[in-house]
């Protein structure tokens, strides 16, 4: 079950670097006015991210549990504290990026998301493996 977790997760963040390097190449193109609901590059790239972002908070509350990871839950903290980062960097990315505000369509809010709740991911993480240092 980790193996299988652990490819889909591995799959997923290298999809989501190769989204987030086609946003931030399109950044420098002025993009012509957005729907509301249409999906940009730059939104994907930030949905994308908050979906590692996510991702990597839930495990890292599993883990913190202790219903994740081997026995004492490090293997959950150390994939919370990889996943974490990547949303984190990859929602900066957009949020330095991005040329207009809000609703624009330049992912501006999804980045915001994603560096939130991947600092979220990091903090229980961090708490999760400080916990599994203690239990052993």
């Amino acid at each position: 079950m980790v193996r299988w977790v652990r490819r889909v997760l591995t799959a997923a963040v290298v999809g989501m670097v190769g989204l987030a390097a086609a946003a931030a190449a399109s950044a420098s193109i002025e993009p012509p006015a957005v729907s509301v609901y249409a999906l940009t590059p730059e939104r994907i790239a930030a949905s994308a991210a908050a979906v590692v972002a996510l991702i990597g908070a839930v495990i890292g509350g599993l883990a913190l549990g202790g219903r994740i990871g081997t026995g004492n839950g490090r293997g959950g903290a150390v994939m919370a504290l990889v996943l974490g980062p990547i949303g984190l960097v990859i929602g900066g990315l957009v949020v330095a990026t991005a040329d207009g505000g809000l609703g624009t369509g330049n992912g501006l809010a999804g980045g915001i998301i994603a560096m939130m709740v991947g600092l979220l991911g990091m903090a229980l993480g961090g708490a999760a493996l400080v916990r599994s240092r203690r239990t052993t």
